[in-house]
């Protein structure tokens, strides 16, 4: 990888690090001070409200003033975050410290339309593609590095506040070495002037609404968003699940959330940057949602632990294909001046869909069955389906254009 792909790839895995490494403790910090079931899922959706609201406004910035500076002062605010979270001891402390997590961690949304700038429009794909590889590392290492640490603060103190938010101060110092290494090393990728037509800032609703009009990118983003959903509802009933049907507890989950790092890792690192050359992004897409219907699917009807296996790799698999697909081919129809704020958007939709899914998940798990979030999932994504057959002959396909 060239060095400007190399500081986004370190920024991206950094920010799924830090998530993945803190979520796990969130619900037992927030209950340690006193919150309510309700305040703990607030607390888990605050973190993705903010990304909602705030992807496009980031996105935006780096399209007048370009991807260099968002990125690297928005990781020195991560930095700053995570040193309130691990200072915290109450949960209003905790609550100020995952908004500002949030806010700052909106411009992952600059890191894909970075790699959009710094890739040929048949690489386009493959270089978002390194980006869900980083996901997917973070997503495979976050827990257990934040195990681990967890275990080791116990050595040094019986405060189980400082237990718990022990593992936030290693992810503050990753962010500020990458604060660092970004500031001396990072190119801006995007040079140009403010044009007065800029100045007027739309609404964030005006922007979504303006792009779902649009023929092609509107049905993208839209399946993005209900993609996202699904998976948002998975992640948080299927501990539960597994506690409830096969009496999984948390190490146990931790080796399962593991798998699907390794899965998203290989799929995305290897896999997609192989076949978009071959079949394009639809191809891609369609197959992946394909993938995850089935595996939610699955899901619903397991009765062993090699059936689940079974789920998650197509889930897993699926949705490594589709996430890179989708954000290539939307910032393949954006023009070059807008992909900033089109990424931006396209992503906050799916912060929409972490807000929305995890208690949408969840009442369906409580109030009807174990398996109703997966059933609604796995329509969810055959719905998105039919979207992508529809559509199929509009969709953007970079390797059509390199054979041509």
């Amino acid at each position: 990888m060239k060095k400007p792909t190399v500081v986004i790839f370190i920024t991206v895995f950094i920010y799924l690090l830090g998530f993945g490494m803190i979520i796990p403790v969130l619900p037992i910090l927030s209950t340690h001070y006193g919150a309510t079931p309700f305040q703990v899922g607030l607390l888990m959706s605050v973190f993705s409200l903010m990304q909602f609201l705030f992807s496009p406004f980031w996105g935006k910035l780096s399209d007048k003033y370009g991807r260099r500076p968002i990125l690297i002062y928005c990781l020195l605010g991560e930095g700053i975050s995570y040193l309130i979270l691990a200072q915290s001891q109450s949960l209003k402390m905790l609550f100020v410290a995952r908004i500002f997590t949030g806010f700052f961690g909106a411009s992952i949304s600059t890191a894909s339309a970075y790699v959009s700038d710094i890739t040929s429009r048949e690489n386009r794909t493959k270089g978002m593609a390194i980006i869900g590889a980083a996901f997917g590392l973070g997503f495979l290492f976050g827990p257990a590095i934040g195990g681990g640490l967890t275990l080791l603060a116990k050595k040094y103190s019986n405060d189980q506040g400082f237990i718990l938010t022990f593992s936030a101060y290693p992810v503050a110092a990753l962010c500020f070495l990458t604060f660092i290494f970004a500031y001396f090393f990072l190119v801006e990728s995007k040079e140009r002037k403010i044009t007065a037509d800029e100045k007027d800032t739309r609404k964030q609703l005006h922007n979504i609404i303006e792009m779902f009009r649009k023929p092609v990118l509107g049905p993208l983003m839209l399946i993005f968003a209900v993609s996202t959903l699904s998976m948002a509802m998975m992640e948080s009933t299927l501990v539960l699940f597994m506690k409830d049907k096969f009496g999984w507890g948390l190490a146990e989950a931790s080796f399962g959330f593991a798998y699907v790092g390794i899965c998203i890792v290989f799929t995305q690192g290897y896999l997609v940057r192989k076949l978009i050359p071959k079949f394009g992004e639809k191809s891609i897409i369609r197959a992946g949602l394909i993938g995850m219907a089935l595996g939610f699917g699955i899901i619903a009807v397991a009765n062993s632990i090699w059936i689940m296996g079974i789920a998650m790799t197509c889930i897993s698999v699926g949705s490594a294909f589709t996430n890179p697909s989708i954000l290539g081919s939307v910032s393949l129809i954006t023009h070059a001046d807008q992909q900033g704020v089109t990424l931006g958007t396209t992503q906050s939709l799916s912060a929409l869909g972490r807000v929305i899914g995890p208690a949408f998940g969840t009442l369906l798990f409580g109030a009807i069955s174990l398996s109703a979030p997966f059933w609604i999932g796995s329509l969810l994504l055959i719905l998105n389906v039919f979207v992508v057959v529809k559509y199929y002959a509009q969709l953007p396909a970079s390797h059509e254009k390199t054979a041509s």
